[in-house]
Order: C-alpha cells, then sequence, then structure tokens
C-alpha cells in the first residue's frame, strides 16, 4: 500500500506516465545533464524550507492532457547527512494528498538523487539538480528519470510565495524550451490555499 502510494506520488509530481505512454509513444528526448545548468556555489542550507510549485514542464504530459492543474507545495529539510527530507503535498480529489521522499546529494553540490531507489518498482534511475535559485524568491529545478527504459524529464519553477515577476516566468519559460519543450508543455498551476498552506 505504501509503495503504491509512493509511486502514486511520483505519478502526480510530473511523471504521468501511464497516460503519456499512450498518447505520447514518443516522448521528447531528455537532454544530457550536462545541458542542465547547476547551481553555483550551491548553499543547501538556505535552499531548505517551503517552496510553491509556480511552474511545470515536461515531456511525460501536456496542458490539454491536465486541463486545470492547481499549485502544489514542496517542503526541503535538510538532515545532518546533507540530504533532504522532501515533502510534496497536492490536493486531489478534495483531499490532501503527502508524498515524502529522500533526495541524496551527489559529488556535485546541487544535485541529488533519489534515495532507497529500489523501494521504486521499474525506476532505474532518478536525478534532481538545482539549475537557478536565489534561495529567497525563486528556484528552478530539473528532474530526470529512467523507468522502463524510458526517460522522462521535468522541471519546476519553485517560489517562495505563490506568485513571482513575470520575468521570472518568462525565464522560466525560455529555460524549458532550451530542453526542447514546447508551449503545450509549459503550464503555470493555479494558485490554491487548502492544504498546501497547512502545517
Amino acid at each position: 500500500m505504501a509503495l503504491g502510494l509512493l509511486w502514486l506520488g511520483l505519478h502526480l509530481l510530473g511523471a504521468l506516465q501511464v497516460h503519456a505512454q499512450s498518447s505520447t509513444p514518443n516522448l521528447i528526448p531528455a537532454p544530457p545533464l550536462s545541458r542542465v545548468p547547476l547551481q553555483p556555489n550551491f548553499q543547501d542550507d538556505q535552499f531548505q524550507g517551503k517552496w510553491y510549485v509556480v511552474g511545470l514542464a515536461g515531456n511525460a504530459f501536456s496542458k490539454e492532457e491536465l486541463g486545470t492543474f492547481t499549485m502544489y507545495s514542496t517542503t526541503y529539510e535538510l538532515k545532518d547527512d546533507h540530504s533532504y527530507n522532501v515533502t510534496s503535498i497536492l490536493l486531489r480529489d478534495q483531499r490532501c494528498n503527502y508524498f515524502v521522499r529522500t533526495f541524496v546529494p551527489s559529488s556535485q553540490p546541487g544535485q541529488f538523487s533519489l534515495g532507497n531507489i529500489k523501494a521504486y518498482s521499474g525506476l532505474q534511475n532518478y536525478t534532481v539538480r538545482v539549475a537557478a535559485t536565489n534561495y529567497n524568491q525563486f528556484a528552478i529545478v530539473f528532474f530526470k528519470k529512467v523507468s522502463q527504459n524510458k526517460e522522462y524529464f521535468k522541471t519546476t519553477l519553485y517560489g517562495r510565495t505563490k506568485e513571482l515577476t513575470p520575468e521570472l516566468r518568462e525565464n522560466f519559460i525560455r529555460f524549458a524550451k532550451s530542453l526542447g519543450l514546447a508551449d503545450d508543455h509549459i503550464l503555470f498551476p493555479v494558485p490554491i490555499d487548502k492544504c498546501i498552506d497547512g502545517e
């Protein structure tokens, strides 16, 4: 049951692969990590805390498929070993869904892998890369996973608040397009209060 809920969480957080496999058999290829920027001098203590998902783009979904998509929040809690406990809270069917996982640091500051990956059936690789952040306002984070020999990727625009400047949103759109994504694969979730503002 717990494993099923965790996989459901991955599904909700951008994978949406069942639908993608039936509707988009030819996924937009994931870029190599060498093409994805990495925040210089990443400060893990400053990055921790609560972020709202203000923008979302990926190769496994489209605006048309998702329709109206509501904002969710993700909180990074730094542990002594410099990994993060990461909790995302989503509103689904009028209920708050909590999805918890661990991001383990790599040799490159700002890049992480998913902890306990063997617990996720079919998941072969999962990489998280902080592309850019100023810590107190926004962050752009890149996620890439390999599941059942298919590569999925997404990028999120995080905000410390639910609204970001038009300039930051435009920068996010340009970044997503630099990864090969088109307008139809870039969306801005509708801000909500329920669940994501609860402590």
